[in-house]
Order: C-alpha cells, then sequence, then structure tokens
C-alpha cells in the first residue's frame, strides 16, 4: 500500500519484500530512543494516543529521525561523482569530505553509540545482496554503503559499520525511493512503536512527566550556590 500510494505502482513481490524489512527493522529500538522517550512523556502528562504520537513524530528531525534521508542525499551525490568518471574509492572520499564540510563530523547511518556492530543492518544488508544477486536491485548503492564503511574504518583505525539508518537508506535508495521520502517512510514505522509504546504508558496509570526513570537523579552542573549580594549587576542596553 506504501508503495502503491508513493509511487501509483504496485512493487514485484521481492521489491515488496525489501521495502518491508526495512519497515520493520526501524519499529522501535525501545524506550530510551527520543521519540519513544516523548511519547511516554506526553502521555503521562495527559496527552490522548493522537497528541502523544504528533508529539513523537515532530522530534523525528536531523538529529533524531532524519539519518536515513541524509545518507540517502550522500549516497546520490557519491553517485553522481562516479557518473563524472571517479572511481569508487575516490567518489566515496571526496563526498564524505564534502558532507563533512557541509554538516560537521557525524556521518548519517554509520556507527552506533550502543551497537558496536548493530544486528539490524548485516540482516538488511544480506536481504539487499540477495536481491542484487537475483537482479531486483542493482547493488550500487549497498557498495556505496559499503565503501564508507571501508573509508571511515582506515581514516578511525577502528571498525565503524552501517547501522539500522544505513541500512535501510541503502533499501531506500536501491528501491529507488526520492532522499525526503526516506524519512518520510521511517516516520511511518516508528509511529508503530510510538503508538505501542504510548498505549502502554497510558494503561500504567502514572504521571512521570518526564522521560527519566525516578532512580535516575538530575545532576546540577552550573554555577556553584551564590547569594543576591552576589549577583552581577545587569548592563544598559
Amino acid at each position: 500500500m506504501i508503495w502503491l500510494m508513493l509511487r501509483g505502482e504496485l512493487p514485484a513481490k521481492r521489491q515488496a519484500a525489501l521495502l518491508e524489512a526495512a519497515l520493520v527493522a526501524s519499529v522501535d529500538h525501545g524506550p530510551h530512543a527520543p521519540s519513544i522517550a516523548i511519547a511516554k512523556m506526553a502521555t503521562s502528562c495527559g496527552l490522548p494516543l493522537n497528541g502523544a504520537m504528533a508529539s513523537a513524530l515532530n522530534a523525528l528531525d536531523d538529529v533524531h529521525g532524519g539519518a536515513g534521508q541524509q545518507a540517502v542525499e550522500l549516497f546520490h551525490d557519491i553517485e553522481a561523482r562516479m557518473f563524472d568518471g571517479a572511481s569508487l574509492e575516490g567518489a566515496t572520499a571526496a563526498g564524505v569530505d564534502a558532507f563533512i564540510a557541509a554538516h560537521g563530523k557525524y556521518l548519517p547511518g554509520f556507527g552506533h553509540r550502543f551497537h558496536p556492530v548493530d544486528p539490524r543492518a548485516g540482516r538488511l544488508l544480506a536481504l539487499v545482496d540477495a536481491a542484487a544477486q537475483d537482479g531486483v536491485v542493482g547493488g550500487r548503492y549497498a557498495a556505496i554503503g559499503r565503501a564508507i564503511e571501508a573509508l571511515l574504518s582506515a581514516r578511525k583505525g577502528k571498525p565503524i559499520p552501517m547501522n539500522i539508518d544505513g541500512a535501510t537508506a541503502v533499501i531506500y535508495a536501491e528501491l529507488g525511493f526520492a532522499a525526503p521520502l526516506a524519512r518520510g517512510v521511517f516516520c511511518l514505522s516508528r509511529a508503530v512503536g510510538i503508538l505501542a509504546h504510548a498505549w502502554e504508558q497510558s494503561g500504567r496509570g502514572e504521571r512521570n512527566k518526564g522521560p527519566m526513570p525516578r532512580q535516575l537523579p538530575y545532576r546540577y552542573t552550573g554555577k556553584a550556590t551564590r547569594h543576591l549580594t552576589q549577583a552581577e549587576p545587569a548592563t544598559a542596553p
């Protein structure tokens, strides 16, 4: 249905299977994911399910949720450099350098704060490889993704493997989805997990009003205790 609504055509069976794999793999990553924490907090503050879901989905911006779109854009840039005559390795290095110069040191789709190797990514890439071998997809973007992995590992001196965002970006690019749709389709997928957590929270009868568990106290990191007599006067505008 998603393919039909977005593209006006029905996918082949193997294409649909790849899309479904990407959707299923992105549904949830536990209560510590920012969008899930927001949904739980919103529910505990009294919002109905639609309000909790809207609050969570609005947080799926470039830092959390937008990596898939950014990764597809990076893949497309590297592909364009290859069309201009650069080798895969040369295009990858130039594309990565250009992205870092424009956006900063964080490269979307690679590395994970919890997983040295994201177990979801490997399975998705194996499905892409099988589909490429059977002619369902071309395999170009999987090759680009792996070239980025190799480049990052060489530069960092340690493995920096693809994460779930990079692997799903490979699938969306291989299936011909535009880069902005990588974010949109991710939102559709993550909305299922958001709904599940919000529904669970609504049945707990708790008023957390915050995503942190009660056993984790907040720690003040500002200036030491001061008195009003020590306060600096405000400067006139």
